[in-house]
């Protein structure tokens, strides 16, 4: 076996389920296994996916161990030259691990490999390359000097925004969100470090593969990432157990730093969780804003508009959506150059069946645009947008 993906899932089976779906057109030609290792999860994601994926290896853990833990199980069990860890939240484009691995055969250098990350409404991630949480770095990050200035190659080195990010470049950070790496690395620098719960694990093993004499790379073939699931960034517990995962990495890399920056650290760490904790006083105290109902254009066959419009009557979903029966060779750019006015609505619904993944993202980043990304699959039966699911 040459590649071996590895999925964490905790009670997200619906994306999962995309995901997986997502892997096997990237691995069509190639000798790929995937590895789905489940954190004890409530929803009964074992019993629905095996029933999908007969061919897909499942692990069930008894307690939630962690990212960094579930994905080094499948690690060691798994026999093959490279390691592909996926998050579940993440749809691959049909040539993402083709790119990689000529790359990396091509440099044998080359120990691992980050992609060019999207998220649903078509922006850039900037976390796709960054540079090491060096002290000076990790300062300018926590006092707000590389938002200030974040092309600069001192300033706004955490997230290297100077590189193109439409060019191959060595970048020192790879995201946890995808990273394909090189089983000899691996063997050699060891696997992700289990202090590491959620976040920061990445840093820490990106860290170990240029300590350890090989190069971190990235490629500009996207992939769509939702983010975010199980963790809202301005949330006490995001900022805590960030930051947290940030001391972890300065006491085992930087020892002798560790004081200063442990202080450093904390402050932050009640400066943010005040922040968030004001922000949640003032919303309830403020009129909160009413939820906005989803307003589809949706892009299919006959048969998946069918399926929507039923699905849209069952979640009682009642905007005026716009159904057009397309596919990637009678719209290849997508809802964009159809006449529609996209002001009027809140997503695009890409049928998977119809469109691919590559020119889904293509047209989203193309055109500066509201329209949030969803996908529905006729094989699930499902709509899924960045943090909702319909069923």
């Amino acid at each position: 076996m040459e590649i071996a993906v590895v999925i964490v899932n905790y009670n997200v089976k619906y994306y999962v389920e995309q995901c997986i779906r997502s892997v096997f057109r990237a691995s069509k030609g190639l000798r790929v296994a995937v590895y789905v290792v489940d954190n004890c999860s409530s929803d009964g994601s074992i019993d629905y996916l095996s029933k999908r994926f007969p061919t897909v290896h499942f692990m069930a853990n008894k307690t939630n161990s962690g990212f960094s833990s579930a994905n080094n199980l499948a690690i060691k069990y798994a026999q093959s030259d490279y390691v592909a860890l996926v998050n579940p939240d993440t749809l691959l484009s049909e040539t993402v691990f083709r790119d990689c691995l000529e790359l990396m055969h091509a440099d044998a250098e080359v120990g691992g490999i980050g992609v060019k990350m999207f998220g649903a409404d078509g922006s850039f991630a900037y976390e796709s390359r960054r540079g090491f949480p060096s002290p000076a770095t990790s300062f300018y990050k926590i006092t707000g000097l590389s938002q200030l200035f974040p092309y600069s190659k001192r300033f706004g080195r955490y997230y290297m925004r100077f590189l193109d990010k439409n060019a191959k470049s060595p970048i020192d950070i790879l995201s946890g969100a995808f990273m394909f790496l090189r089983r000899k690395t691996l063997n050699e620098v060891g696997l992700l470090d289990e202090q590491f719960f959620m976040y920061g694990e990445d840093v820490d093993l990106s860290y170990r593969i240029t300590k350890g004499g090989y190069k971190n790379y990235y490629l500009p073939t996207p992939i769509l990432h939702y983010k975010g699931e199980s963790t809202k960034k301005n949330s006490t517990r995001y900022v805590k157990v960030f930051y947290q995962a940030m001391l972890i990495f300065f006491r085992k890399h930087f020892p002798h730093y560790t004081i200063g920056f442990s202080l450093l650290i904390k402050m932050a760490i009640y400066m943010r969780a005040a922040m968030a904790l004001v922000k949640r006083a003032a919303g309830f105290f403020l009129t909160p804003k009413k939820e906005v109902e989803p307003r589809f254009i949706v892009l299919g066959s006959e048969a998946m508009i069918h399926q929507v419009r039923e699905l849209c009557k069952r979640n009682q979903l009642t905007r005026k959506h716009s159904f057009v029966v397309a596919s990637e060779r009678t719209a290849p750019n997508g809802p964009y150059g159809l006449g529609i006015d996209l002001s009027l609505y809140t997503h695009v619904v890409y049928e998977m069946e119809q469109f691919s993944m590559q020119s889904i993202l293509q047209n989203s980043a193309a055109v500066a645009s509201n329209l949030v990304i969803g996908t529905y699959s006729q094989e699930s039966f499902v709509l899924i947008l960045p943090n909702k699911v319909y069923t």
